[in-house]
């Protein structure tokens, strides 16, 4: 791949953009080799939480690649949205979990791929922001749906009708992101975050994004009965059994991810 680089250790991925001459922006071929690149860890038995950050100082991912608008018709606009929305969806629906390390700008696409990472934190230089009104268009890769989500309706629409950008410590506060950190210390913490979710059971933290995932839009009893599915099948897991054993016998769980 050129554009993404995959390192895995000790259980974690770290997926990297880098196309540092264009601020990591999204293009056909980054969201094509992002797709590739989550699904092929999808299926990595060696993998427990995946870390998804940009290369460089400067930015995160910068937004999609304005070079292409000019000559893009209303149909290659709908085509490239739904590319968009596709490829970060499979980011979310990931049943590992996600942790978006946000250096830097973070803006249009690149804030619309964070949003898709389960969790997110940023260095203190972090700018935010779905900019796409100045340039005439919407956001299109999600961030009409995810941003009320996150951080409620009224926020999301100052922050999607002014095109402004948000700095680490309003995301912070808003709930955009989880943490802000100083950005030397961005990757370092973001792992340690990492280890600790390592220490839990696999399958039940999967059970638990399909739950919360899947409830998103339906109503409290459609949700509750999705749990409660959910709750019958992690209880047919080998895990479930280590774990409920280990905290009767005060000794540190074995989950073997079965």
């Amino acid at each position: 791949m050129d554009f993404i680089k995959l390192e895995i250790s000790d259980g974690i991925a770290l997926v990297t953009v880098d196309r540092q001459s264009k601020l990591n922006a999204l293009n056909d071929q980054v969201l094509q080799e992002l797709e590739t690149c989550f699904m092929e860890l999808r299926d990595n038995a060696d993998v427990r939480v995946i870390i998804l950050t940009g290369a460089g100082k400067k930015a995160f991912v910068a937004g999609a690649d304005i070079g292409q608008f000019p000559d893009m018709s209303a149909d290659d606009a709908e085509q490239f949205s739904k590319r968009g929305q596709a490829v970060f969806d499979v980011v979310e629906k990931s049943r590992k979990p996600v942790l978006a390390a946000v250096n830097g700008f973070a803006l249009g696409g690149g804030c619309e791929l964070a949003m898709a990472c389960h969790l997110r934190y940023a260095s203190d230089n972090a700018q935010f922001g779905l900019p796409e009104v100045k340039l005439g268009v919407i956001a299109g890769f999600g961030g009409t749906q995810r941003l009320p989500l996150l951080v409620g309706t009224g926020r999301a629409l100052d922050i999607l009708l002014s095109g402004r950008m948000v700095d680490a410590e309003e995301a912070k506060t808003i709930g955009l992101v989880n943490g802000v950190c100083n950005q030397a210390e961005l990757l370092e913490t973001v792992i340690e975050k990492a280890k600790v979710l390592m220490q839990q059971a696999p399958l039940a933290q999967s059970y638990t994004l399909q739950s919360v995932y899947a409830g998103i839009g339906q109503d409290m009893e459609t949700g509750l009965n999705m749990e409660v599915q959910a709750f019958r099948e992690v209880f047919d897991t080998e895990d479930r059994v280590e774990g409920s054993q280990a905290f009767l016998d005060r000794r540190k769980p074995n989950f073997r991810n079965r």
